[in-house]
């Protein structure tokens, strides 16, 4: 009991309960925050509060006991730290996951085993056959939190359009050896009751989350670097070249992730909510309503509607502001039929009500933003900064942004028609790219990513790209040639060859 006490997230007071578990309808709902005080760490996304602890807990930071009755735990992604370890606190949040990917590059997914392992979305242990493990990067998650990670695995070749002039470390969090010991403070680093420590899964080097930014950043391959190819070294010019083939992995767990998304309604509608309030359903899209996908949110007695679109926001991941978004109630007939609710709800501000009052089915919608801001990333950050931010209205096209981009990265002189704008969106099982046409409205399309799925548009970032055309060289290796003879003698030979065998057979393609 004391093991398996360890290794859940710490029982909390029934005011201090306020915490959401990844599994919708199969775990604790998400519950609406209330008014409670919030810490401020270093660390990016992170929504700390103090909590009073009733099981023996341990810090996610530096992986020590935490001695006496008080802790501090995120709301979103459930870490765990000491008071003392706010000020030194550096691994974001899991919220923040996308924003930190340097080349989006996607996971190889697999059966995890039955080794001891934690999430790294939502940090809690995972338990049975329904976790998952990539292949490649170690990656360990819940098959329902799969969705929730981005495509942050490590890569094995350069892409054709994205470049980086540095390699860096691959950071992975957690699920490191006991034995291990920080490369900076030498003190020990690894925990097998939390999700702790840091480790490069290029060359080795494991740290503390505190100390893994005091660690040089050009990754050198560690030991085996005399024998590892590097992944400068080689290039990909087939976009549709699946990553699967290039590490020989079967494709055995593709079919489970494709559903892992998919919730089991029946065990959702049975679980009860606390006795104060009761449980929302929410969606985060069409997509999500289309397919009975949702995530538990339970409201208190006195819960404002501007903290349960809070709440709802932390199930989902999403590191946004709540004044941005609005819930909007779905009908059943509008669920049956997957009609257009945005046009149902258009003349109509629920937010008005209380969300107590009406149904239990609620969509999550972003409201309308004129101007608003996005971010353009560089395909090769050594011509400049690697991302600017551009204003943009209802007329602003994939062209005017270019204009834009270029002039903030002081580079007006280039011929705009010669770049084009990508759009990313970075899953975690599949990389999918669109050029932009230069007429396409980018509000437009902001507005559908979002209509479709709020996650979606988390995960999706537009990159600034040079329309290049490359040649595909390729090297071969002749033997059995006649030796002692020079380059020209070579290459006339060679010639002679090639001109015989394409004059006895007829050509492949024409």
């Amino acid at each position: 009991m004391a093991d398996s006490a360890r290794n859940l997230p710490p029982d909390l007071d029934a005011e201090d309960c306020r915490i959401a578990s990844p599994s919708s309808g199969k775990k604790k709902a998400q519950q609406s925050p209330g008014i409670r005080p919030k810490y401020q760490s270093s660390a990016p996304g992170h929504c700390l509060k103090r909590v009073t602890l009733t099981k023996p807990t341990f810090c996610h930071s530096c992986s020590d006991f935490i001695w006496g009755l008080v802790g501090f735990l995120c709301e979103v992604c459930n870490f765990m730290c000491h008071e003392k370890c706010l000020k030194t606190l550096r691994w974001a949040c899991s919220c923040m996951t996308p924003s930190l990917v340097r080349v989006p590059v996607a996971h190889c997914f697999g059966p995890a085993g039955q080794k001891k392992r934690f999430c790294s979305v939502c940090r809690k242990l995972t338990e049975g056959n329904g976790a998952l493990r990539c292949e490649v990067c170690e990656l360990h998650v819940h098959a329902d939190c799969a969705v929730f990670s981005c495509a942050d695995c490590r890569s094995s070749h350069l892409d054709e359009t994205l470049e980086q002039d540095t390699f860096h470390h691959h950071w992975r969090e957690g699920n490191l050896p006991s034995v291990a010991r920080c490369d900076v403070c030498r003190r020990s680093c690894g925990s097998s009751e939390v999700l702790s420590g840091m480790r490069c899964e290029w060359c080795g080097v494991t740290s503390h989350a505190s100390c893994y930014l005091a660690v040089p950043p050009e990754c050198t391959l560690g030991r085996l670097r005399c024998m590892t190819l590097h992944p400068d070294r080689v290039r990909l010019h087939f976009r549709n070249f699946s990553k699967m083939h290039c590490y020989r992995i079967a494709e055995s767990c593709s079919q489970e992730l494709d559903n892992s998304d998919d919730v089991d309604q029946t065990a959702a509608a049975s679980k009860e909510g606390p006795e104060t309030g009761k449980q929302l359903k929410v969606y985060d899209g069409d997509d999500a309503v289309k397919r009975g996908s949702f995530r538990l949110v339970s409201i208190m007695r006195a819960t404002k509607n501007e903290e349960v679109v809070e709440a709802a926001l932390r199930a989902f991941y999403l590191p946004d502001d709540p004044w941005d978004f609005e819930l909007k109630e779905v009908s059943y007939t509008h669920r049956l039929h997957n009609e257009d609710i945005l046009n149902r709800n258009g003349g109509t501000d629920n937010r008005g009500g209380s969300l107590k009052d009406g149904g239990d089915a609620w969509l999550l919608r972003a409201k309308l933003r004129d101007p608003e801001v996005i971010k353009v990333y560089t395909a090769r950050p050594r011509s400049g900064a690697a991302v600017v931010s551009v204003s943009v209205s209802k007329e602003s096209t994939a062209a005017s942004v270019l204009s834009e981009v270029l002039r903030l990265l002081q580079r007006q002189e280039e011929d705009a028609s010669s770049f084009s704008l990508m759009e990313v969106y970075m899953s975690s099982k599949q990389v999918q790219r669109q050029t932009l046409t230069p007429q396409e409205k980018i509000q437009d399309k902001l507005q559908e990513i979002r209509k479709v799925s709020l996650r979606q548009m988390n995960q999706t970032r537009f990159y600034l790209v040079e329309d290049r055309k490359s040649a595909v060289q390729v090297s071969l290796l002749i033997g059995g040639l006649t030796p002692l003879l020079n380059r020209e003698e070579y290459v006339q030979l060679i010639q002679e060859q090639l001109s015989i065998k394409s004059e006895s057979e007829p050509p492949l393609l024409t």
